[in-house]
């Protein structure tokens, strides 16, 4: 008895199979017919858009980002600079485990609001 239903539910599933591919074949068809879907997925009238896209992000005017307050990678840089007056940028950004193009940008700004100072190739807490 148990062959006989696992041969059956074995039937079942070849069919169902068959009755899907059809089934896929169909509305394919249905859809040329009609000028529906290109594809699965891809909504009507997807490769003709209307916008072009933003390739710059605008920013709104007046919104300056700053530092934000806790502990974040700027505040963590001008503490290193001040427990070792003289680190350069790449002792600071291998202290950090960080890539140094980052504290480019941003050791020059501390810099600029009088947190930090440049001496050659070193950076010393402003006085």
């Amino acid at each position: 008895m148990a062959s006989f239903v696992d041969s059956t539910v074995k039937d079942i599933d070849e069919r169902l199979r068959e009755l899907k591919q059809e089934l896929a074949k169909l509305e394919a068809a249905r859809a040329a017919l009609q000028g529906g879907r290109r594809g699965p997925g891809r909504p009507r009238g997807s490769t003709n858009r209307t916008r072009a896209r933003r390739t710059t992000t605008r920013r709104r005017t007046g919104a300056r980002r700053g530092r934000r307050g806790g502990n974040t990678r700027a505040n963590q840089a001008l503490e290193l600079v001040r427990s070792q007056p003289g680190i350069t940028i790449p002792d600071i950004a291998k202290a950090m485990g960080i890539e140094p193009n980052y504290l480019y940008r941003v050791l020059p700004k501390l810099a600029q609001e009088g947190q930090l100072r440049r001496e050659g190739k070193g950076w010393h807490p402003a006085s």
